[in-house]
């Protein structure tokens, strides 16, 4: 950082920061039911497919409900959204782990809280992302971003070592009732410290307002311009380059999601890991990713600004998704079942050097309505991911593993494609002809 721009303020970076940090509380409680599903799957006496719906009912009330709250971002502010969300997603994992397994309609009931749950987490990022477009000047939002989802990796990296050792220690519910006490001690300090605006935030200094205003042309000249209009669902979903974006996210959320439902399970009970040993080679492919996200986002910035927006943002999201399909393929091949978690570590890496790309076009083309257009494509993401968390153990039953691992990897080939389809200079202004689908 320059002189100059330390001399501003980095205010805009704690904000970053903290967001980080919800991020990854949100990926812990997210991820902490698949650490422990082969415990819970015992206990409640159900299928392998059975537990693959339960993982899905998160998903599923996750992904739906994406739009709605990326619309409630942008109406009543991100702050205050993501506030609710993690009281929301604290105490339904708290009930999570009072679900009586003796209950006779206990596995309905486990799907109803899993659905709730996904539905309270939902807010987070699309809530982050307009976060950002209220903080970040553009040309340093792919760092941003970077940082934000690098939350993702790191909480589900801390997740499998975390919970292991209070399962073992006090059993699985004791895991889940901690991590619903982890994300109320995080919500104390978003209260305290998070802002929806610069100028609201009370440890700003006027350089940085000014050097944020103008960033974002909100300056004195803007300062009389009426605030634009949302966009319409139908301008939105409309629009070719959100459609080819949500694809894409799709396709990322199948390959991704592989690794935060099933890898685990595939860990201990397909390689023959120990409890033990699948928590530590469990915590691989997220701390792959927490790097690959942080460096893609800073890569991307350097490039997008050295070569423009269509090396810069669509380059690494093509290379990463195209290194992660080749990475989940060799992977299959691998016989040594530590050099087989290393290999897709690396795949789970590559793909998240694509993440920021994502957000960081999402927040340019929707501007005032990024809350919106985000979790619109974030929805896409989560089907992905509630289409690999019940897909999987059917193909792994009927043909194997490898196969399961063998079609993400064919979805994060199509994911990449799209980003050679997508033009990273499109944005969409309320009331003008969208390029259609």
């Amino acid at each position: 950082m320059t002189e100059a721009a330390a001399g501003r303020g980095r205010v805009r970076w704690l904000m970053i920061w903290l967001i980080f940090v919800v991020s990854a509380v949100s990926y812990l409680d997210r991820t902490n039911i698949s650490i422990a599903a082969q415990h819970i799957r015992e206990e409640f006496a159900i299928t392998q497919v059975q537990l693959g719906t339960v993982l899905t009912a998160f998903i599923l009330g996750y992904a739906l409900a994406q739009p709605i709250a990326g619309r409630l971002a942008d109406r009543f502010g991100a702050f205050r959204v993501i506030a609710w969300g993690i009281v929301w997603w604290s105490v339904l994992t708290a009930v999570t782990a009072s679900v009586p397994s003796a209950f006779g309609g206990a596995f309905a009931l486990m799907i109803v809280v899993r659905v709730l749950l996904g539905i309270g987490e939902s807010v987070i990022y699309p809530a982050s992302n307009r976060l950002v477009a209220n903080w970040i000047p553009p040309h340093e939002r792919g760092l941003a971003n970077g940082l934000i989802f690098a939350g993702v990796g790191f909480g589900a990296g801390v997740a499998p070592p975390l919970i292991t050792f209070i399962m073992l220690a006090d059993g699985w519910r004791a895991a889940f009732w901690m991590s619903a006490l982890i994300g109320l001690v995080v919500l104390a300090v978003w209260l305290w410290l998070a802002r929806e605006r610069p100028g609201m935030h009370r440890f700003i200094r006027q350089p940085e307002l000014e050097y944020i205003e103008t960033s974002l042309g909100q300056g004195k000249a803007a300062a009389g311009a009426p605030a634009a209009p949302p966009l319409s669902w139908g301008e939105i979903f409309g629009n070719r380059h959100v459609a080819l974006l949500t694809l894409s996210y799709f396709c990322f959320g199948y390959t991704v999601f592989i690794f935060f439902t099933w890898f685990f399970t595939y860990l201990s009970t397909v390689r023959d890991l120990d409890l033990k040993s699948s928590g530590l080679y469990g915590m691989l492919p997220f701390i792959a990713m927490s790097v690959a996200c942080a460096f893609g986002g800073w890569a991307s910035d350097k490039l997008a600004a050295r070569y423009g927006k269509r090396i810069g943002r669509c380059g690494p999201a093509a290379v990463g998704m195209a290194l992660s399909a080749l990475c989940v393929a060799l992977a299959t091949q691998v016989v040594d079942a530590r050099l087989a978690a290393v290999v897709l570590a690396l795949g789970s890496g590559s793909i998240y050097l694509s993440q920021s790309a994502f957000w960081t076009l999402s927040a340019d083309m929707g501007k005032s309505s990024a809350g919106t257009l985000s979790g619109v494509m974030n929805m896409g993401c989560q089907l992905g991911g509630a289409a690999v968390a019940q897909i999987t153990p059917i193909i792994a039953e009927s043909y194997g593993w490898t196969a399961s691992f063998l079609v993400a990897a064919g979805a994060a080939l199509v994911g990449a494609t799209c980003w050679v389809l997508i033009d990273p200079h499109a944005e969409l202004v309320p009331g003008a002809p969208a390029e259609a689908v």
